[in-house]
């Protein structure tokens, strides 16, 4: 399950900016996962709930949002939306096209409890 080293990956992510932020808690995170990236949603959920455990994430939720694939046509130059194992232009037809997004894993989103700072006089 390759979703546990990634996720612990992105944990070292998270905690970082959690620290950054002098964080007392990571309340949520938000991933953004394309679906040529190889990743399975809910097996990055599950090993989120491994990775977690002990750290200011260890209540976190994790949601992940699935992104489009999208291709531009070599030959006619559009940018369409494409599905697995069909990426053809949709206003032309043709095979020949570059992958523009669809195999992306972002940590898009951190949602951090921060203790309330003390007014300085």
């Amino acid at each position: 399950m390759h979703e546990l080293s990634l996720c612990e990956d992105l944990m070292e992510q998270v905690l970082a900016i959690a620290k950054a932020n002098h964080a007392e808690k990571v309340v949520s995170i938000i991933v953004r996962i394309g679906p040529l990236s190889g990743i399975e949603p809910m097996l990055l959920e599950s090993a989120f709930s491994i990775s977690r455990a002990g750290t200011l994430a260890e209540d976190a939720q994790m949601l992940t949002e699935i992104l489009p694939i999208r291709v531009q046509c070599n030959r006619c130059g559009a940018e369409t939306e494409a599905v697995i194992n069909n990426l053809i232009c949709s206003s032309c037809g043709d095979f020949n096209t570059k992958l523009l997004s669809g195999d992306e894993l972002i940590l898009a989103r951190v949602e951090l409890e921060t203790a309330d700072a003390p007014l300085i006089n």
